[in-house]
């Protein structure tokens, strides 16, 4: 694997990500926000965040796949959620573990979570870019 997740001495050690991470792989990939939209571009989860989340990880996991990755070479994520509150973050969490579960891979990594007003379409609610690094 090309991506190696740290949380170093000195910072907080959260549990849902990591502080950074070290790249060593030879192709840098970025993935372009992902919302929640199915490989035919139909809608997926309106009105509901967890399941938008899910969407939004398994298209940067096929998008992956196509550059010859997979979401394991993910070294960060920016998070864009619309009228970000603190009490989302159990759906938030919920997509990702969903979608981890689907993609059998540990979703935590260094990530940027951004509350947002709006996104591109108005049943948007998140957007997911991802920066990977493959062997």
């Amino acid at each position: 694997m090309a991506v190696t997740l740290i949380n170093p001495d000195g910072l907080p050690k959260p549990d849902v990500y990591r502080q950074l991470s070290v790249a060593t792989g030879s192709k840098l990939v970025f993935v372009a926000g992902q919302v929640a939209r199915d490989g035919e571009g139909r809608r997926v989860g309106e009105g509901d965040l967890a399941a938008q989340v899910e969407q939004a990880y398994l298209n940067i996991g096929t998008a992956l796949a196509g550059a010859g990755g997979s979401f394991d070479d993910v070294a960060k994520l920016t998070v864009y959620v619309v009228d970000w509150t603190p009490d989302k973050m159990p759906l938030l969490g919920e997509g990702v573990s969903r979608a981890a579960a689907k993609l059998g891979v540990d979703p935590v990594k260094p990530i940027t979570l951004l509350g947002v007003a709006a996104l591109g379409e108005p049943d948007l609610l998140v957007e997911v870019e991802a920066t990977a690094v493959i062997d």
